[in-house]
């Protein structure tokens, strides 16, 4: 966000976002039913969860998912209206190709 590097930015913003949505618990259809207020939990954090711990390889694919992604999205966009967008998704994926392959830096 220093360097002002927009791609970059955007491209890590959204992957964290995929993250944290891989780290959320599924919800069964069973609790979102309900039941009598009665057998309800009360009190701070009863509707808390643990999230779920992702492995490094996990991380590695959807990191690597959405930059495919991007590239997918960059290669459908072949007028030259979208050069620009189409540039800026090869760039966003580039940024996330480097975390992969340790070039990136934090």
């Amino acid at each position: 966000m220093r360097a002002r590097d927009k791609a970059a930015v955007s491209a890590l913003r959204s992957t964290l976002a995929a993250l944290d949505n891989a780290e959320a618990v599924p919800v069964d259809d069973d609790r979102m039913r309900g039941g009598a207020l009665e057998h309800s939990p009360l009190g701070a954090g009863t509707t808390e969860a643990v999230r779920r711990e992702l492995t490094e390889s996990t991380v590695a694919d959807i990191v690597r998912a959405e930059a495919t992604e991007r590239l997918e999205a960059a290669a459908q966009l072949t007028t030259p209206a979208h050069a620009d967008r189409a540039a800026r998704l090869r760039a966003e994926a580039s940024v996330l190709v480097g975390f992969l392959d340790g070039r990136a830096t934090p």
